[in-house]
């Protein structure tokens, strides 16, 4: 597809795309239903395998739940990953997919955005680019407005990163304190604890504390130098989820303090692969794979399922569980709930812009192959991330590299591109012996390829912008676009609100003083429709577009 279609194709996405504006948010069953993230782990635990970590918090609840072999990240990296979880929506899609935009924080009026020349970063073709909040599809929402909307109480502890400040409409609680039991009149829940014991940071940001795992136990994978360096960095990871076990077990803990573990679907899931080079930000099973846990009610399913699921499908998935049947233009599928729909073949994943480095592959995976397509395969396939350097095993390897004492395997991540790979996940699940040109898997090439086509076409792929156009577009003349204020009209004691910017969410506080000081923690309530209050009360109101700066809070006495 050229250049300019695309650039027309995102502008009538972003501006003139018609979703599903009737969601059915009538509910019969909401349950409770409370996800417990960690940041940047494989399936590297017991109920997978792996004994290397001890985490009797997680074997216990693992006893007691569906364990899901085959679950998929969208992108082997938070932020991008992220956007899609809370969306629906592939990051290629709505624009989300390189790593990272900018500040996500709400901004009050005090956001800055680093310039282009402040940043020093580079898109594909070599422009700079700058921070950005990105603006998405206007018919796209935070799938939580939707459980909102439907009588839930919406937590998150407290995490967003999702290319675009989290809007005041997402959640009724956004921040370190937030907790299901803020609750008002017991109301169903959906409640997000994120535990960043296990972030690629903490590899060098818990030196101080001492390793509960054995550095001479630790299983070495063969992409890495079997020396000091790696073991300790790897017992470092493994010692790191042990401390992310004991913090699944004090949220759990006050699950049950509550009386309200049977009644909760607990997931748990880390938000994409490892920590460790070649596992965070590829897009290897080592990357994207997971591992992904759910209880039930009263603990009724439990036991494997090697179903595909892509974190694309987690928001869709959360509204079929609420018994919201999800929007039109969601593109995740739910896997559970009342509108569970047909099972996965293959699951898709994309890595572009990492920090300093552009690029751009694609995958595909199905239950045995995973396929890659590299558009710029004369790129190698290490990315000198300033930010992974950091990690302690990872100027050894690097200087092993210099002097040349990296075998084959350990080499290769150091080499360019070919166009395409094919991999065998089950003989060779380290993605090492690429099949693409092995005559006896044409034909798996052939189904891979053409899942390939299938899946983009039709379907935007903003990757294939210049970030830099792309953020023009998004950001014309790099000024960021404001969300018009509230109008509120006020007619026989009912008040209706609305905002001139299509695709608007608003949201609203009532009080009794005209001089509230209102920020991104107050307890501001999602505009549905018209509600009724009566004379005298003051009522302030705040209009956001995701990627918008948010409007000017308006207040009136009414």
């Amino acid at each position: 597809m050229k250049l300019i279609k695309l650039h027309i194709l995102f502008i009538i996405i972003c501006f003139s795309c018609k979703g599903n504006k009737e969601i059915n948010t009538s509910v019969q069953n909401q349950p409770n239903i409370l996800w417990i993230v960690c940041e940047d782990i494989s399936p590297t635990l017991s109920f997978y395998g792996d004994n290397t970590a001890k985490t009797p918090h997680l074997d216990k609840l693992a006893k007691e739940c569906l364990i899901y072999d085959n679950a998929f990240a969208t992108v082997g990296v938070c932020a991008p990953c992220r956007s899609s979880i809370i969306t629906s929506m592939y990051p290629t899609t709505i624009g989300t997919m390189h790593m990272r935009t900018g500040q996500d924080i709400q901004s009050w009026g005090n956001r800055a955005y680093k310039t282009s020349e402040e940043q020093g970063w580079q898109d594909i073709t070599g422009k700079p680019i700058r921070q950005y909040s990105a603006v998405i599809p206007k018919e796209v929402k935070c799938f939580t407005e939707y459980l909102r909307s439907a009588g839930y109480y919406c937590t998150n502890n407290q995490k967003t990163d999702y290319q675009f400040a989290a809007p005041v409409s997402a959640w009724d609680e956004n921040n370190p304190k937030a907790h299901w039991r803020n609750r008002p009149n017991n109301m169903p829940f959906f409640a997000v604890f994120n535990i960043d014991d296990t972030h690629e940071s903490k590899l060098w940001k818990h030196e101080d504390l001492p390793l509960t795992v054995n550095p001479d136990s630790v299983p070495v994978p063969p992409y890495f130098p079997d020396n000091e360096a790696s073991r300790h960095t790897i017992a470092r990871n493994y010692s790191n989820i042990e401390m992310m076990d004991a913090k699944v077990g004090k949220i759990l803990a006050q699950l049950k303090k509550d009386g309200l573990y049977n009644n909760t679907i607990v997931f748990f899931y880390s938000d994409h692969g490892g920590p460790l080079p070649r596992e965070k930000r590829e897009i290897y099973d080592a990357g994207l794979k997971t591992p992904f846990i759910i209880k039930d009610i009263d603990s009724k399913t439990k036991g494997r399922t090697d179903r595909l699921i892509s974190y694309v499908d987690l928001g869709a998935t959360l509204l079929s569980l609420a018994g919201i049947k999800p929007p039109k233009y969601m593109e995740g599928k739910p896997f559970l709930g009342a509108y569970d729909t047909e099972k996965r073949n293959y699951v898709f994943g994309s890595s572009d812009r990492f920090d300093e480095h552009s690029d751009r592959i694609r995958s595909v995976r199905n239950k045995q192959f995973l396929y890659l397509r590299n558009f710029f395969p004369e790129l190698p396939k290490y990315k000198d991330v300033s930010y992974r350097k950091q990690v302690p095993m990872m100027n050894n390897f690097l200087a092993l590299k210099k002097e040349g004492k990296l075998n084959k395997v350990q080499y290769s991540w150091f080499e360019t591109k070919t166009k395409e790979e094919l991999y065998d996940c089950i003989t060779d699940p380290f993605n090492l012996n690429n099949l693409a040109d092995d005559p006896k898997y044409a034909d798996v090439l052939s189904n891979m390829q053409t899942a390939f086509t299938t899946h983009y076409e039709g379907r935007a792929d903003m990757g294939q912008i210049p970030e830099s156009q792309l953020i023009d577009i998004m950001w014309p003349n790099f000024i960021q676009p404001t969300t018009a204020p509230v109008d509120i009209n006020y007619s026989n004691g009912n008040v209706s609100l609305s905002s001139k910017t299509e695709g608007a969410s608003i949201a609203y506080y009532i009080s009794d003083k005209d001089d509230e000081k209102l920020d991104f923690n107050s307890r501001w309530n999602l505009y549905t429709k018209p509600f009724s209050l009566e004379k005298g009360k003051i009522l302030y109101t705040i209009a956001e577009r995701i990627g918008y700066k948010e409007s000017a809070i308006h207040s009136q006495k009414l």
